[in-house]
C-alpha cells in the first residue's frame, strides 16, 4: 500500500510489529498487499492465451472516485460500496445511485477484509505500534448501516494484516491469532463465544454452503470449519499459498500466491476440481465472485476474469492500478491503492 515513500514505509513497519490481544501478531511487510516500492517486485507474466491480455487503458470507467489515502478492501451492502482507507482510519461509503461517498472514521488502521451481516459492517483494526504507552491493540469495529456509526469495538486479535473477515448466519469469524485461532462473535453481544483451532498460519475466512472455509499459506491448505459444532470437518490441500478466498458456483477459490494459480474446491466432495494458471503469482492481490466469473486483482494485472463454466481466463487486463475488487451493481469495483481511487467499471463494457 506504498504511495509516498517515507511515510508509508513507516505504515509498513507498522504492519510488521503490530501485535495482537494474548499474543496474536500480524503479518510482515512481505506480505502487505502495497508492499514493494521499496522492495523488489514479482514480474507478473499473465496468460499467454491468444486474444485474451489487454491493457488497463482500453477500459474507460463509469466513474472514478477520489479517496486520498490507501483505498483498499472492500465490500457490498444493498444500497452501497464500501471501502477501508488504512492510514485516514476510515471506511468510506459510496452510495451506488449517486457515486457519493462519507467517511466514517472507525479505529486505528483498518485492515484484513470487511464483512457484512447482522444491519452492520464489520471492520478488523491494526492498531498501533506495540511498546507504545496507551497503543491501541487490535480490534473489530462494528458499523451500524442505518446510522454509519460505530456501535461496537470488540478487543479481539487480528492474526494477520494481509487476511479477512466473513459473517453466517449464525455468526462473525475472524482469524485472531497468526499459530491457527479461528475467533467466533456473537453479534447479539459483540463477545469472542468461542476459539476453534486451525491450520497453523491461517488468515482469511469465507462462508459457503454451510460452512466456514479458511486459507493457510504457511501450509498450502482450505480447512472447513463447521459452524453448528465449530470443528473442523476437512482439511483440503490447494495451490502454494493460499491467501485469499471467494466464494460461488458451488465453490470455494484461492487465490495462490506461490505460482499465480487459483485452485477451485467443490464444497460437496470437498476436492480440489481445477487448478487455473493465471500468471499473477507474489504477494498482494484478491479475489472476488459475480457474474458468473472468479475476478482476480493484484498489481501489474489489475483485472482477471475466470469464467466459472469453463474454469478458463477469459480476459485479463495489465497496466497500473488495482489492489482490492468486487463485483455488484452491475458494475467491477476496483481499488487502486496507489493512485488513491475507486473505479466503477459498467460489466457491459468489459
Amino acid at each position: 500500500m506504498i504511495r509516498r515513500s517515507v511515510p508509508i514505509l513507516l505504515l509498513s513497519s507498522f504492519a510488521a510489529l503490530l501485535s495482537a490481544q494474548d499474543g496474536a501478531t500480524v503479518a510482515p511487510p512481505a506480505e502487505k498487499k502495497g508492499a514493494g516500492r521499496g522492495a523488489a517486485r514479482v514480474v507478473r507474466p499473465g496468460v499467454s492465451t491468444p486474444g485474451v491480455k489487454r491493457e488497463m487503458s482500453t477500459i474507460t470507467p463509469a466513474a472514478v472516485i477520489s479517496i486520498p489515502g490507501t483505498p483498499d478492501w472492500q465490500v457490498t451492502t444493498d444500497d452501497a460500496i464500501w471501502v477501508s482507507n488504512g492510514p485516514k482510519n476510515t471506511v468510506h461509503r459510496i452510495d451506488v445511485k449517486t457515486n457519493e461517498q462519507v467517511a466514517i472514521e472507525v479505529g486505528k488502521r483498518p485492515c484484513s477484509g470487511l464483512a457484512t451481516g447482522f444491519g452492520s459492517v464489520w471492520v478488523p483494526l491494526c492498531g498501533d505500534r506495540p511498546g507504545t504507552e496507551n497503543g491501541a491493540k487490535p480490534a473489530l469495529a462494528r458499523v451500524d448501516l442505518k446510522t454509519k456509526t460505530v456501535v461496537a469495538t470488540i478487543a479481539v486479535g487480528v492474526a494477520n494484516s494481509e487476511g479477512g473477515i466473513a459473517t453466517s448466519p449464525e455468526a462473525v469469524w475472524l482469524l485472531s491469532d497468526i499459530k491457527g485461532m479461528l475467533a467466533r462473535i456473537d453479534p447479539a453481544t459483540n463477545q469472542v463465544t468461542a476459539e476453534i483451532t486451525v491450520a497453523p498460519g491461517s488468515v482469511a475466512p469465507v462462508y459457503a454452503d454451510g460452512a466456514i472455509w479458511i486459507s493457510s499459506p504457511d501450509k498450502n491448505v482450505v480447512t472447513r470449519v463447521d459452524p453448528k459444532t465449530n470443528a473442523v470437518t476437512d482439511t483440503i490441500e490447494v495451490g502454494p499459498k493460499p491467501r485469499f478466498l471467494t466464494a460461488g458456483a458451488g465453490s470455494v477459490w484461492t487465490l495462490n500466491q506461490g505460482d499465480g494459480t487459483v485452485s477451485r474446491v467443490d464444497t460437496k466432495s470437498k476436492k480440489v476440481v481445477a487448478t487455473i494458471e493465471c500468471g499473477i503469482p507474489g504477494t498482494g492481490g484478491e479475489l472476488a465472485f459475480g457474474d458468473g466469473a472468479v475476478w482476480a486483482t493484484v498489481f501489474q494485472i489489475p483485472i482477471t476474469r475466470i469464467d466459472a463454466a469453463t474454469n478458463a481466463v477469459t480476459k485479463q487486463w495489465a497496466g497500473p492500478g488495482g489492489d482490492s475488487i468486487r463485483v455488484a451493481f452491475g458494475s467491477v469495483w476496483l481499488s487502486n491503492l496507489r493512485e488513491q481511487n475507486l473505479w466503477r467499471i459498467d460489466l457491459k463494457t468489459m
